[in-house]
């Protein structure tokens, strides 16, 4: 079965269903990581690496938050925290 065949099986199923394929998936993928070599595990790294990279560049949902990366995060002063400490 091709992974369009599946993924299109899948919208077919329960969503029970879809969460125990789901469950059983990732329990393979993990016993096949762990079945890896740390230079194998290295290499499926940075593929996924790469991967990201690209999902971060082609979707802007991604990286919408990016835009308040020059505002402060946190409005309290040096004041507010010397008082928080004199709690502790």
């Amino acid at each position: 079965m091709t992974k369009a065949e599946i993924l299109k099986a899948l919208k077919h199923q329960s969503n029970a269903d879809r969460l125990t394929i789901a469950k059983l998936a990732l329990c393979l993928a993990r016993e096949e990581w762990k079945s890896l070599t740390p230079e194998e595990k290295e290499q499926q790294l940075a593929m996924t690496a790469q991967l990201a990279i690209l999902d971060y560049l082609q979707d802007e949902e991604l990286t919408a938050f990016t835009a308040l990366d020059g505002e402060d995060f946190c409005e309290s002063t040096d004041e507010h925290f010397a008082k928080i400490d004199s709690y502790a």
